[in-house]
């Protein structure tokens, strides 16, 4: 894509103290879009840099959410830690943190105290349950929002199995996505009045606002009909149909000539059994997925392939959008990271180097956001403020 403007977020400056996923990814996409992003990680450094395949000193989840960011690592259990942690917050637009409520508090690092000598400043907080309230100070893990939800409930029945939770940490990128909203709604208040403010994500909220079905449970239903579409074996490998089994009979009757094998007063559950048997049957009679997937088309019942995950990065549109993209791997080889995913016709927006290692950009940062002279910068590195990796 050929830009004619730069990066949207040009410019603005984040001090990244986010952790794990919600805050990290939601920092990677502002990152991704123009914005100067220094991910600030303590001594033992951020935990997902166990997570995931190992090559040298990366692994793939660090990377894949941290990508083009700069590093510094600083000690905020030192006094000096959290002077320095201040002086930065004074030079960002942003700053983010995913800590239990309190935390930041008992670094001094708070927004009210941040703004009281930075009032144009944003900050965006993220935590499970919000900064006040009966269950503010729990712990909170994508699996425990997705519990709580009643997410997982409602999965277990339709699976007609004991539930279990998601491989994917809904709650998690959720409530970074709605981060992101904020922040970006707060920019926009900031640019009319000069004015920031802190924007409260409850991980809570992100998740029960995006659920479709809640409206079920709101209208007083103990328990919502199954959604979405059913699994099909299909000639070379499962398929999912969209729409509850009446729709997809009506289409395999009406516009695929599949009889109706039901005899005259039967009742539902005994049409119903019928039905799926024909159903079952007339799939059968396909020798290829291809000719099975042109008969759905033909019936118009939208369907899709049940991919592993490898297969699915082989996806003709990921290819086409060119989704994934190669980046540096440290070790003299590179490594796939998904792009970002904004398109936009007069804007780029993409991943921006590598990811970086522990306290990589100390120097590099200190000397850009706070024009510390070089012997200051290895005063804060004797005295354990500053880190790097071992």
């Amino acid at each position: 894509m050929t830009a004619t403007h730069e990066r949207p977020l040009a410019g603005i400056k984040v001090l990244d103290l986010t952790r794990v996923l919600a805050g990290p990814f939601a920092a990677r996409m502002l990152c991704d879009l123009g914005a100067d992003v220094v991910k600030v990680e303590p001594p033992e450094g951020d935990v997902t840099r166990h997570f995931g395949l190992r090559r040298g000193q990366q692994t793939g989840y660090f990377v894949q959410q941290n990508v083009g960011k700069r590093d510094v690592c600083i000690d905020l259990n030192k006094p000096g830690g959290r002077d320095l942690v201040r002086l930065m917050a004074d030079q960002a637009d942003i700053v983010m943190e995913n800590f239990r409520p309190g935390i930041m508090a008992k670094f001094g690092l708070s927004y009210e105290e941040l703004s009281a000598n930075h009032p144009e400043l944003i900050m965006l907080s993220i935590s499970g349950f919000g900064q006040e309230g009966p269950e503010s100070g729990r712990a909170a893990y994508a699996g425990i929002l997705h519990a709580e939800s009643g997410w997982l409930h409602r999965q277990g029945r339709s699976a007609k199995a004991a539930p279990a939770d998601s491989q994917l940490s809904v709650a998690d990128t959720t409530s970074g996505m709605h981060g992101l909203i904020g922040v970006f709604a707060a920019l926009r208040v900031r640019d009319a009045t000069g004015v920031g403010q802190h924007v409260d994500i409850a991980m809570a909220d992100a998740l029960a606002v995006v659920d479709d079905y809640a409206h079920y449970a709101i209208d007083g239903m103990e328990n919502a009909p199954h959604g979405g579409g059913e699994v099909w074996d299909g000639p070379e490998g499962p398929l999912i149909i969209m729409g509850d089994f009446k729709w997809v009979w009506k289409c395999a009757n009406e516009r695929l000539g599949v009889e109706d094998p039901t005899p005259p007063g039967a009742d539902v559950k005994t049409k119903v059994k019928l039905r799926r048997e024909a159903w079952e049957a007339h799939v059968a009679t396909f020798k290829t997925q291809a000719e099975f997937i042109a008969a759905l088309d033909k019936a118009n019942l939208a369907w899709g392939a049940i991919k592993t995950p490898m297969e699915a990065l082989e996806s003709p549109t990921f290819a086409h959008r060119q989704s994934l993209v190669e980046v540096d791997d440290r070790q003299g080889g590179t490594r796939r990271v998904f792009q970002s995913p904004y398109r936009m016709s007069k804007s780029t927006s993409e991943v921006r180097g590598v990811a970086p290692l522990r306290g990589e950009h100390n120097s590099e940062v200190m000397a850009d956001w706070l024009d510390l002279p070089t012997d200051e910068i290895e005063g804060l590195v004797g005295d354990g403020v500053l880190l790097t990796e071992d």
